[in-house]
């Protein structure tokens, strides 16, 4: 694995969506003061993935978890709008 993961042939919504939660998750990071209540579920993601998010995490002091899951909230908002 050549260690940095390449999305650029994403879709752009889902690079805006991503673009968006980290921002978003810098943002509660620093205000979290009314947390949506969140369901646990067990999900199956591609290891590069899971370590794309999780460097993203690292460089942006965030959490990976908090990044996937404003990067899907951030998706279907776009599709209900």
């Amino acid at each position: 694995m050549s260690g940095k993961v390449n999305y650029t042939d994403a879709p752009s919504d889902i690079d805006e969506a991503l673009d968006a939660a980290i921002a978003n998750d810098i943002k509660l990071k620093l205000s979290d003061l009314s947390p949506k209540p969140k369901q646990r579920v067990n999900i199956m993601l591609d290891r590069d993935v899971v370590l794309y998010f999780k460097e993203q995490a690292k460089k942006h002091g965030g959490r990976y978890q908090t990044m996937i899951n404003g990067v899907l909230a951030a998706y279907a908002k776009r599709l209900q709008s």
